[in-house]
């Protein structure tokens, strides 16, 4: 099978790679970034585990072509921290507990630094309904609501500060 030049923006940094048409994200991730953070759970879209950002939009990487991503820009749970300092939602599940066995947490990371950069001040309802598209089998979301409402607090007070 012919391969496609592809080139994106990948945790801010410019990568340039050949892939075969039919390779998903995931696999371009793992396989050929070694960036191993988004797991492949149901590979239906379904549970979310998979979750990374793509162009300012939360995507199941298990179902959308890394050829799709040209000229893109994509974040993935391995570029949160900066400079080793922990993103807000990853303090979040730190302090909270937001976690249990982990499988889930990359995608719900993804998915919650999504939900707050389009609300940065969602009720618990709305995070609940902003993360259900991303399934644990664990927690039983208390603590992961109490995560991103950590991580929402933390984020508001920062831009305070920066003003």
């Amino acid at each position: 099978m012919t391969k496609k030049m592809i080139k994106m923006t990948l945790n801010g940094k410019e990568v340039e790679e050949a892939v075969e048409p039919r390779t998903l994200l995931v696999h371009f991730l793992r396989e050929k970034m070694n960036l191993t953070g988004a797991h492949i759970g149901c590979e239906t879209s379904h549970c979310g585990a998979c979750t990374v950002d793509v162009d300012g939009q939360s995507v199941k990487a298990c179902t959308h072509l890394a050829v799709q991503c040209d000229g893109s820009e994509v974040l993935t749970v391995e570029g949160l921290a900066q400079a080793g300092v922990l993103h807000a939602v990853q303090e979040g599940f730190y302090q909270e507990h937001g976690l249990q066995c982990g499988y889930c947490t990359p995608g719900m990371l993804m998915r919650a630094y999504r939900l707050l950069q389009e609300n940065p001040e969602p009720t618990e309802d709305e995070i609940r309904i902003g993360i259900s598209g991303n399934l644990c089998r664990c927690t039983g979301y208390q603590n992961i609501v109490k995560a991103v409402q950590y991580a929402a607090k933390q984020l508001r007070e920062t831009a305070v500060a920066a003003t």
